[in-house]
Protein backbone atom coordinates (compact mmCIF):
# COMPACT_ATOMS: atom_id res chain seq x y z
CA UNK A 1 0.00 0.00 0.00
CA UNK A 2 1.30 3.25 -0.93
CA UNK A 3 0.84 6.80 1.66
CA UNK A 4 1.44 10.18 -0.33
CA UNK A 5 1.00 12.93 2.02
CA UNK A 6 -0.45 15.95 -0.20
CA UNK A 7 -1.49 19.71 0.72
CA UNK A 8 -5.18 19.31 -0.46
CA UNK A 9 -8.17 20.17 1.47
CA UNK A 10 -11.07 17.46 1.18
CA UNK A 11 -13.18 18.72 -1.13
CA UNK A 12 -10.32 19.07 -3.88
CA UNK A 13 -9.38 14.88 -3.42
CA UNK A 14 -10.18 12.56 -6.56
CA UNK A 15 -10.27 9.25 -6.22
CA UNK A 16 -12.54 6.53 -5.37
CA UNK A 17 -13.75 6.97 -2.10
CA UNK A 18 -13.40 9.82 1.24
CA UNK A 19 -12.72 9.20 4.86
CA UNK A 20 -12.89 12.05 7.11
CA UNK A 21 -12.38 12.35 10.99
CA UNK A 22 -15.32 14.06 12.86
CA UNK A 23 -15.13 15.66 16.59
CA UNK A 24 -18.59 15.40 17.56
CA UNK A 25 -20.02 18.83 16.97
CA UNK A 26 -18.23 19.55 14.04
CA UNK A 27 -19.54 18.01 11.31
CA UNK A 28 -19.74 21.41 9.60
CA UNK A 29 -16.21 21.93 9.80
CA UNK A 30 -15.13 18.41 8.53
CA UNK A 31 -17.70 18.90 5.41
CA UNK A 32 -16.56 22.89 4.84
CA UNK A 33 -14.64 22.20 1.65
CA UNK A 34 -17.07 19.84 -0.06
CA UNK A 35 -19.32 20.62 -2.90
CA UNK A 36 -22.85 21.70 -1.44
CA UNK A 37 -24.74 19.11 -3.55
CA UNK A 38 -22.11 16.28 -1.76
CA UNK A 39 -22.41 18.13 1.81
CA UNK A 40 -26.26 17.99 1.41
CA UNK A 41 -26.07 14.38 0.58
CA UNK A 42 -23.96 13.38 3.67
CA UNK A 43 -26.11 15.36 6.16
CA UNK A 44 -29.09 13.40 4.88
CA UNK A 45 -27.47 9.91 5.99
CA UNK A 46 -25.87 11.52 9.09
CA UNK A 47 -29.68 12.84 10.09
CA UNK A 48 -31.24 9.31 9.16
CA UNK A 49 -28.26 7.51 10.80
CA UNK A 50 -28.12 9.84 14.30
CA UNK A 51 -24.74 9.83 13.36
CA UNK A 52 -22.87 12.04 16.51
CA UNK A 53 -18.99 11.23 15.96
CA UNK A 54 -18.39 9.07 18.74
CA UNK A 55 -15.51 7.40 19.20
CA UNK A 56 -15.30 4.91 16.50
CA UNK A 57 -18.87 5.52 15.38
CA UNK A 58 -18.84 5.54 11.20
CA UNK A 59 -20.98 5.54 8.19
CA UNK A 60 -20.35 5.22 4.47
CA UNK A 61 -22.48 7.85 2.24
CA UNK A 62 -22.56 7.19 -1.42
CA UNK A 63 -22.28 10.78 -3.39
CA UNK A 64 -22.76 12.32 -6.77
CA UNK A 65 -21.85 15.65 -8.01
CA UNK A 66 -17.97 15.69 -6.63
CA UNK A 67 -14.94 13.70 -6.96
CA UNK A 68 -15.30 11.03 -5.35
CA UNK A 69 -17.61 7.58 -5.36
CA UNK A 70 -18.10 7.60 -1.49
CA UNK A 71 -17.41 9.63 1.81
CA UNK A 72 -16.71 7.68 5.22
CA UNK A 73 -16.78 9.67 8.35
CA UNK A 74 -15.28 8.25 11.23
CA UNK A 75 -16.21 9.65 14.22
CA UNK A 76 -13.23 10.74 16.78
CA UNK A 77 -15.20 11.74 19.89
CA UNK A 78 -14.81 15.35 21.77
CA UNK A 79 -11.57 17.12 20.72
CA UNK A 80 -10.72 17.65 24.22
CA UNK A 81 -9.98 14.02 24.95
CA UNK A 82 -8.12 13.11 21.30
CA UNK A 83 -4.58 11.05 22.20
CA UNK A 84 -2.46 9.50 19.02
CA UNK A 85 -4.01 6.22 20.47
CA UNK A 86 -7.89 7.02 19.76
CA UNK A 87 -6.75 8.95 16.17
CA UNK A 88 -5.25 5.44 15.42
CA UNK A 89 -8.12 3.60 16.31
CA UNK A 90 -10.51 5.90 14.48
CA UNK A 91 -8.12 5.27 11.07
CA UNK A 92 -8.64 1.42 11.45
CA UNK A 93 -12.01 1.93 11.70
CA UNK A 94 -12.54 4.04 9.18
CA UNK A 95 -10.01 1.80 7.39
CA UNK A 96 -12.64 -1.11 7.58
CA UNK A 97 -15.29 0.86 5.89
CA UNK A 98 -13.15 1.43 3.06
CA UNK A 99 -12.56 -1.42 2.72
CA UNK A 100 -16.32 -2.17 2.63
CA UNK A 101 -16.60 0.52 0.35
CA UNK A 102 -14.02 -1.55 -1.88
CA UNK A 103 -12.12 1.71 -2.12
CA UNK A 104 -8.79 1.19 -4.27
CA UNK A 105 -7.72 4.41 -3.82
CA UNK A 106 -8.71 6.64 -0.77
CA UNK A 107 -7.72 10.43 0.68
CA UNK A 108 -8.12 10.64 4.41
CA UNK A 109 -8.38 13.68 6.52
CA UNK A 110 -7.98 14.06 9.95
CA UNK A 111 -7.98 17.22 12.13
CA UNK A 112 -3.98 18.17 13.07
CA UNK A 113 -0.99 16.69 11.62
CA UNK A 114 -1.74 12.34 11.94
CA UNK A 115 -0.08 11.27 9.28
CA UNK A 116 1.54 8.59 11.49
CA UNK A 117 -1.43 7.03 13.37
CA UNK A 118 -3.50 7.15 9.98
CA UNK A 119 -0.48 5.39 8.45
CA UNK A 120 -0.38 2.95 11.61
CA UNK A 121 -4.14 2.73 11.97
CA UNK A 122 -5.15 1.47 8.45
CA UNK A 123 -1.92 -0.86 7.88
CA UNK A 124 -2.63 -2.68 11.00
CA UNK A 125 -6.75 -2.96 10.64
CA UNK A 126 -6.56 -4.62 7.42
CA UNK A 127 -3.67 -6.60 7.93
CA UNK A 128 -4.88 -10.18 6.73
CA UNK A 129 -2.86 -12.94 8.08
CA UNK A 130 -4.23 -15.52 5.68
CA UNK A 131 -1.19 -17.55 5.28
CA UNK A 132 -2.70 -21.00 6.77
CA UNK A 133 -5.96 -20.80 4.73
CA UNK A 134 -7.04 -22.66 1.65
CA UNK A 135 -7.25 -20.39 -1.45
CA UNK A 136 -10.72 -20.47 -2.67
CA UNK A 137 -12.01 -19.93 -5.89
CA UNK A 138 -14.61 -17.66 -5.20
CA UNK A 139 -15.53 -14.52 -7.61
CA UNK A 140 -13.94 -16.64 -10.38
CA UNK A 141 -10.60 -16.57 -8.24
CA UNK A 142 -10.24 -13.00 -9.05
CA UNK A 143 -9.00 -10.77 -6.56
CA UNK A 144 -11.08 -8.96 -4.51
CA UNK A 145 -10.49 -5.18 -4.93
CA UNK A 146 -7.79 -3.72 -2.18
CA UNK A 147 -7.01 -0.51 -1.12
CA UNK A 148 -3.49 0.33 -3.20
CA UNK A 149 -3.39 4.12 -2.44
CA UNK A 150 -3.50 6.36 0.21
CA UNK A 151 -3.40 10.32 -0.01
CA UNK A 152 -3.26 11.23 3.63
CA UNK A 153 -4.89 15.30 2.97
CA UNK A 154 -2.42 17.65 5.28
CA UNK A 155 -2.28 21.48 5.92
CA UNK A 156 1.24 21.12 5.81
CA UNK A 157 3.75 18.72 4.77
CA UNK A 158 6.39 19.74 7.52
CA UNK A 159 7.70 16.19 8.98
CA UNK A 160 4.90 14.39 7.05
CA UNK A 161 7.07 12.47 4.82
CA UNK A 162 9.43 11.59 7.73
CA UNK A 163 6.18 10.67 10.41
CA UNK A 164 4.97 8.29 7.49
CA UNK A 165 8.01 6.57 7.33
CA UNK A 166 7.61 5.46 11.18
CA UNK A 167 4.44 5.04 10.85
CA UNK A 168 5.31 2.12 8.24
CA UNK A 169 8.25 0.84 10.13
CA UNK A 170 6.32 0.45 13.18
CA UNK A 171 3.51 -0.92 11.52
CA UNK A 172 5.60 -3.44 9.94
CA UNK A 173 7.10 -4.51 12.96
CA UNK A 174 3.91 -5.14 14.65
CA UNK A 175 2.45 -7.14 11.78
CA UNK A 176 5.78 -8.99 11.80
CA UNK A 177 5.35 -9.62 15.44
CA UNK A 178 1.19 -10.47 15.10
CA UNK A 179 2.17 -13.33 12.98
CA UNK A 180 4.62 -14.96 14.68
CA UNK A 181 2.49 -15.17 17.70
CA UNK A 182 -0.50 -15.94 15.80
CA UNK A 183 1.49 -19.00 13.68
CA UNK A 184 1.01 -21.89 14.95
CA UNK A 185 4.29 -23.92 17.06
CA UNK A 186 4.99 -26.39 14.29
CA UNK A 187 5.80 -23.85 12.09
CA UNK A 188 7.38 -21.22 14.61
CA UNK A 189 10.05 -23.25 16.06
CA UNK A 190 13.47 -22.04 17.52
CA UNK A 191 14.85 -23.07 14.46
CA UNK A 192 12.22 -20.89 12.47
CA UNK A 193 12.60 -17.60 15.03
CA UNK A 194 16.33 -17.94 14.93
CA UNK A 195 15.95 -17.62 11.06
CA UNK A 196 14.12 -14.65 10.59
CA UNK A 197 15.60 -13.01 13.29
CA UNK A 198 18.86 -13.48 10.82
CA UNK A 199 16.52 -12.46 7.92
CA UNK A 200 15.94 -9.07 9.99
CA UNK A 201 19.29 -8.63 10.41
CA UNK A 202 20.85 -9.28 7.10
CA UNK A 203 17.99 -6.59 5.79
CA UNK A 204 18.38 -4.01 8.23
CA UNK A 205 21.62 -3.96 8.96
CA UNK A 206 22.29 -5.92 12.15
CA UNK A 207 24.87 -7.92 13.99
CA UNK A 208 23.37 -11.15 14.78
CA UNK A 209 24.67 -14.30 17.27
CA UNK A 210 23.28 -17.37 17.05
CA UNK A 211 24.20 -19.51 19.60
CA UNK A 212 23.84 -23.27 19.80
CA UNK A 213 23.30 -25.14 22.87
CA UNK A 214 27.48 -26.51 23.04
CA UNK A 215 27.39 -22.51 22.73
CA UNK A 216 25.14 -22.22 26.21
CA UNK A 217 26.84 -24.94 27.78
CA UNK A 218 30.23 -23.56 27.84
CA UNK A 219 28.43 -19.80 28.86
CA UNK A 220 27.20 -22.09 31.59
CA UNK A 221 22.95 -21.67 31.24
CA UNK A 222 21.38 -23.95 32.82
CA UNK A 223 18.79 -22.68 33.59
CA UNK A 224 17.80 -21.73 30.33
CA UNK A 225 19.17 -25.08 28.86
CA UNK A 226 17.11 -27.16 31.57
CA UNK A 227 14.29 -26.35 29.99
CA UNK A 228 15.45 -26.92 26.48
CA UNK A 229 16.51 -30.71 27.22
CA UNK A 230 12.70 -32.15 27.12
CA UNK A 231 12.38 -31.32 23.68
CA UNK A 232 13.50 -32.61 20.15
CA UNK A 233 13.95 -29.33 18.85
CA UNK A 234 17.59 -27.28 19.19
CA UNK A 235 17.34 -24.41 21.64
CA UNK A 236 18.39 -21.10 19.35
CA UNK A 237 20.00 -18.37 21.60
CA UNK A 238 19.31 -15.01 19.39
CA UNK A 239 20.96 -12.00 19.89
CA UNK A 240 21.05 -9.10 17.27
CA UNK A 241 22.83 -5.76 18.32
CA UNK A 242 21.42 -2.37 15.94
CA UNK A 243 24.38 0.15 16.54
CA UNK A 244 23.88 3.82 15.30
CA UNK A 245 26.00 4.65 11.70
CA UNK A 246 28.35 7.00 13.30
CA UNK A 247 29.11 4.74 16.42
CA UNK A 248 28.52 7.34 18.98
CA UNK A 249 25.06 5.94 21.17
CA UNK A 250 23.80 8.28 23.28
CA UNK A 251 22.29 5.51 25.38
CA UNK A 252 22.50 1.48 24.98
CA UNK A 253 19.83 -0.71 25.46
CA UNK A 254 18.81 -4.50 25.89
CA UNK A 255 15.38 -6.44 24.75
CA UNK A 256 15.01 -9.27 25.69
CA UNK A 257 11.77 -11.25 25.16
CA UNK A 258 10.54 -14.77 26.16
CA UNK A 259 10.86 -17.22 23.45
CA UNK A 260 8.83 -20.29 24.68
CA UNK A 261 7.80 -21.57 21.29
CA UNK A 262 5.30 -24.09 22.78
CA UNK A 263 5.32 -24.49 26.68
CA UNK A 264 3.04 -27.90 27.35
CA UNK A 265 4.30 -27.07 31.06
CA UNK A 266 6.39 -30.18 31.02
CA UNK A 267 6.03 -32.97 33.61
CA UNK A 268 3.71 -30.63 35.80
CA UNK A 269 1.35 -30.45 32.53
CA UNK A 270 -1.00 -28.27 31.59
CA UNK A 271 -4.56 -28.58 31.28
CA UNK A 272 -6.11 -29.31 27.77
CA UNK A 273 -7.99 -25.84 27.59
CA UNK A 274 -4.89 -24.03 29.42
CA UNK A 275 -2.22 -26.13 26.70
CA UNK A 276 -4.02 -24.96 23.54
CA UNK A 277 -2.69 -21.39 22.60
CA UNK A 278 0.34 -21.88 24.00
CA UNK A 279 2.13 -20.95 20.99
CA UNK A 280 1.73 -17.23 22.10
CA UNK A 281 4.17 -17.90 24.71
CA UNK A 282 6.98 -16.62 22.49
CA UNK A 283 4.71 -12.55 22.63
CA UNK A 284 7.81 -11.12 24.45
CA UNK A 285 9.85 -13.07 21.98
CA UNK A 286 8.06 -11.96 19.14
CA UNK A 287 7.80 -8.10 20.64
CA UNK A 288 11.28 -7.57 20.76
CA UNK A 289 12.30 -9.14 17.11
CA UNK A 290 9.35 -7.08 15.69
CA UNK A 291 10.83 -3.66 17.40
CA UNK A 292 14.48 -5.01 15.76
CA UNK A 293 12.37 -5.09 12.33
CA UNK A 294 10.95 -1.91 12.72
CA UNK A 295 14.29 0.38 14.39
CA UNK A 296 16.15 -0.94 11.88
CA UNK A 297 14.00 0.73 9.18
CA UNK A 298 14.14 4.58 11.94
CA UNK A 299 17.85 4.18 12.43
CA UNK A 300 17.65 5.61 16.10
CA UNK A 301 20.84 6.73 17.56
CA UNK A 302 20.59 4.26 20.07
CA UNK A 303 22.27 1.11 20.14
CA UNK A 304 20.22 -1.92 21.00
CA UNK A 305 20.27 -5.82 21.86
CA UNK A 306 17.12 -7.75 21.32
CA UNK A 307 17.78 -11.15 23.26
CA UNK A 308 15.92 -14.32 22.37
CA UNK A 309 16.37 -17.92 24.55
CA UNK A 310 14.20 -19.72 21.96
CA UNK A 311 13.09 -23.51 22.73
CA UNK A 312 10.01 -25.24 23.39
CA UNK A 313 8.88 -26.85 27.22
CA UNK A 314 8.01 -30.26 26.25
CA UNK A 315 7.08 -33.83 28.11
CA UNK A 316 9.74 -36.20 27.52
CA UNK A 317 12.23 -38.50 28.93
CA UNK A 318 14.69 -36.07 29.09
CA UNK A 319 12.54 -33.55 30.89
CA UNK A 320 13.39 -31.57 33.69
CA UNK A 321 11.75 -33.16 37.21
CA UNK A 322 10.05 -31.15 39.76
CA UNK A 323 12.87 -31.01 42.55
CA UNK A 324 15.96 -30.62 40.05
CA UNK A 325 18.10 -28.25 40.83
CA UNK A 326 19.28 -26.56 37.93
CA UNK A 327 22.08 -23.70 37.85
CA UNK A 328 22.07 -20.88 35.85
CA UNK A 329 24.96 -18.67 34.49
CA UNK A 330 25.71 -16.53 36.97
CA UNK A 331 25.71 -19.72 39.37
CA UNK A 332 22.79 -19.11 41.51
CA UNK A 333 21.00 -22.78 42.00
CA UNK A 334 17.21 -23.17 41.54
CA UNK A 335 15.21 -25.68 42.79
CA UNK A 336 12.99 -26.66 40.28
CA UNK A 337 9.27 -26.14 42.13
CA UNK A 338 6.83 -26.45 39.14
CA UNK A 339 8.38 -27.15 35.40
CA UNK A 340 5.70 -25.08 34.18
CA UNK A 341 7.38 -22.11 35.77
CA UNK A 342 9.83 -22.74 32.79
CA UNK A 343 9.74 -19.13 31.14
CA UNK A 344 11.44 -17.26 34.17
CA UNK A 345 14.07 -19.95 33.55
CA UNK A 346 15.09 -19.42 30.59
CA UNK A 347 14.78 -15.38 31.01
CA UNK A 348 17.30 -15.55 34.45
CA UNK A 349 20.01 -16.93 31.54
CA UNK A 350 18.99 -14.79 28.95
CA UNK A 351 19.16 -11.35 31.70
CA UNK A 352 22.72 -12.02 32.98
CA UNK A 353 23.48 -12.47 29.15
CA UNK A 354 22.26 -8.83 28.60
CA UNK A 355 23.96 -7.48 32.14
CA UNK A 356 27.21 -8.73 30.88
CA UNK A 357 27.01 -6.34 27.61
CA UNK A 358 27.07 -3.45 29.78
CA UNK A 359 24.34 -1.58 28.76
CA UNK A 360 22.30 1.13 30.61
CA UNK A 361 18.86 -0.27 31.01
CA UNK A 362 17.49 -3.73 30.24
CA UNK A 363 13.97 -4.45 29.63
CA UNK A 364 12.46 -8.19 29.56
CA UNK A 365 8.78 -8.89 27.99
CA UNK A 366 7.13 -12.15 28.87
CA UNK A 367 3.93 -13.61 28.72
CA UNK A 368 4.89 -15.20 32.15
CA UNK A 369 2.00 -15.85 34.70
CA UNK A 370 -1.86 -16.57 34.53
CA UNK A 371 -1.92 -14.32 37.38
CA UNK A 372 -1.37 -10.91 35.81
CA UNK A 373 -4.10 -12.08 33.29
CA UNK A 374 -6.57 -12.46 36.32
CA UNK A 375 -5.00 -9.27 38.20
CA UNK A 376 -5.59 -6.82 34.75
CA UNK A 377 -7.51 -8.69 32.44
CA UNK A 378 -7.05 -9.08 28.79
CA UNK A 379 -6.24 -5.24 27.55
CA UNK A 380 -3.65 -3.90 29.98
CA UNK A 381 0.07 -5.56 31.03
CA UNK A 382 2.06 -5.57 34.11
CA UNK A 383 5.02 -3.19 35.06
CA UNK A 384 7.38 -4.43 37.78
CA UNK A 385 10.96 -2.54 38.42
CA UNK A 386 12.87 -2.25 41.51
CA UNK A 387 14.58 1.12 39.59
CA UNK A 388 11.46 3.58 39.29
CA UNK A 389 12.99 6.24 37.23
CA UNK A 390 13.58 3.14 34.30
CA UNK A 391 9.65 2.49 35.48
CA UNK A 392 8.74 6.02 34.62
CA UNK A 393 10.44 6.15 31.16
CA UNK A 394 8.64 2.86 30.81
CA UNK A 395 5.42 3.95 31.59
CA UNK A 396 5.78 7.29 29.13
CA UNK A 397 6.73 5.38 25.72
CA UNK A 398 3.52 3.14 26.95
CA UNK A 399 1.55 6.09 27.27
CA UNK A 400 2.47 7.40 24.06
CA UNK A 401 2.35 4.84 22.09
CA UNK A 402 -1.04 3.70 23.06
CA UNK A 403 -0.18 0.67 24.73
CA UNK A 404 -1.64 0.12 28.52
CA UNK A 405 0.64 -0.73 31.34
CA UNK A 406 0.14 -0.99 35.22
CA UNK A 407 2.38 -0.98 37.41
CA UNK A 408 2.88 -3.65 40.31
CA UNK A 409 5.04 -3.22 43.54
CA UNK A 410 7.83 -5.23 44.12
CA UNK A 411 7.07 -6.37 47.73
CA UNK A 412 10.39 -7.94 48.65
CA UNK A 413 8.97 -9.89 51.65
CA UNK A 414 7.16 -12.08 48.94
CA UNK A 415 10.00 -13.67 47.54
CA UNK A 416 10.52 -15.03 51.13
CA UNK A 417 7.73 -17.84 49.85
CA UNK A 418 10.47 -18.56 47.25
CA UNK A 419 13.49 -19.34 49.42
CA UNK A 420 14.36 -23.84 49.08
CA UNK A 421 15.58 -26.33 51.48
CA UNK A 422 18.12 -27.47 49.18
CA UNK A 423 18.94 -24.89 46.96
CA UNK A 424 19.52 -20.58 46.66
CA UNK A 425 15.64 -20.24 45.40
CA UNK A 426 12.56 -22.29 43.97
CA UNK A 427 10.90 -21.21 40.37
CA UNK A 428 7.89 -20.37 42.19
CA UNK A 429 6.43 -19.14 45.10
CA UNK A 430 3.19 -18.78 46.99
CA UNK A 431 -0.27 -19.05 45.02
CA UNK A 432 -0.70 -15.15 45.76
CA UNK A 433 0.74 -12.42 44.02
CA UNK A 434 2.16 -14.87 41.63
CA UNK A 435 2.97 -12.01 39.39
CA UNK A 436 5.23 -10.01 42.27
CA UNK A 437 6.76 -13.50 42.76
CA UNK A 438 7.87 -13.97 39.16
CA UNK A 439 9.38 -10.49 38.96
CA UNK A 440 10.92 -10.91 41.88
CA UNK A 441 12.52 -14.10 40.71
CA UNK A 442 14.09 -12.40 37.81
CA UNK A 443 15.48 -9.82 40.40
CA UNK A 444 18.08 -12.35 41.21
CA UNK A 445 19.68 -12.51 38.02
CA UNK A 446 19.99 -8.75 36.98
CA UNK A 447 22.89 -7.41 39.63
CA UNK A 448 23.02 -3.53 38.77
CA UNK A 449 22.11 -2.41 35.65
CA UNK A 450 18.33 -0.67 35.67
CA UNK A 451 15.76 -3.58 34.82
CA UNK A 452 12.07 -3.35 34.03
CA UNK A 453 9.78 -6.55 33.97
CA UNK A 454 6.77 -6.28 31.80
CA UNK A 455 4.11 -9.05 32.07
CA UNK A 456 1.84 -9.21 28.77
CA UNK A 457 0.70 -12.34 29.10
CA UNK A 458 -3.45 -10.41 28.79
CA UNK A 459 -2.86 -8.17 25.78
CA UNK A 460 -0.53 -10.29 23.52
CA UNK A 461 -3.62 -12.39 22.02
CA UNK A 462 -6.90 -11.48 21.56
CA UNK A 463 -10.54 -12.86 20.16
CA UNK A 464 -11.68 -9.16 19.60
CA UNK A 465 -11.82 -6.96 16.99
CA UNK A 466 -11.89 -3.27 17.72
CA UNK A 467 -10.12 -0.40 15.44
CA UNK A 468 -6.66 -1.53 14.31
CA UNK A 469 -6.52 -4.24 16.64
CA UNK A 470 -7.61 -7.90 14.70
CA UNK A 471 -8.15 -11.28 16.65
CA UNK A 472 -5.30 -13.43 17.17
CA UNK A 473 -1.50 -11.97 17.82
CA UNK A 474 -1.73 -8.27 18.64
CA UNK A 475 2.23 -7.34 18.17
CA UNK A 476 1.84 -5.78 21.88
CA UNK A 477 4.75 -4.40 23.09
CA UNK A 478 6.22 -3.77 19.35
CA UNK A 479 5.39 0.34 19.81
CA UNK A 480 6.31 0.42 23.91
CA UNK A 481 9.71 -0.30 22.93
CA UNK A 482 10.78 1.20 19.87
CA UNK A 483 8.74 4.63 21.37
CA UNK A 484 11.97 4.11 24.57
CA UNK A 485 14.48 3.64 22.37
CA UNK A 486 13.65 7.01 20.41
CA UNK A 487 12.58 8.96 23.61
CA UNK A 488 15.17 11.12 25.02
Amino acid sequence: MEFQPVTLAPGAYSGDALLLGVFEGELESALASLPSEVIATVKEVVEEEEFKAKALEKIIVRVSGGSVRKVVLVGLGASDKVTHESLRQAAGEGARALKTSKAVSAGIAFPGSAAQEIVEGVLLALHDDDRFRSKSEENGGVEPKKLTTVSVLLESLEGAEAAIRWGLAVADGTIFARELVSAPANYVTPMYMADQAVAIAEAGGLEYEILEREDCEKLGMGAYLGVAQGTDMPPKFIHLTYKPADGKPRQRLAFVGKGLTFDSGGLSIKTSEGMKLMKVDMGGAAAALGAAKALAQIKPDVEIHFIVAATENMVSGHAIRPGDILTASNGKTIEVDNTDAEGRLTLADALVFAEKLGVDAIVDLATLTGACLVALGNDIAGLLSPDEALAERVKKAAEESGEKFWQLPMEESYFESMKSVVADMRNTGSREGGTITGALFLKQFVEKTPWVHLDIAGPVWTEKQKGYINRGGTGFGVRTLVQLALDK
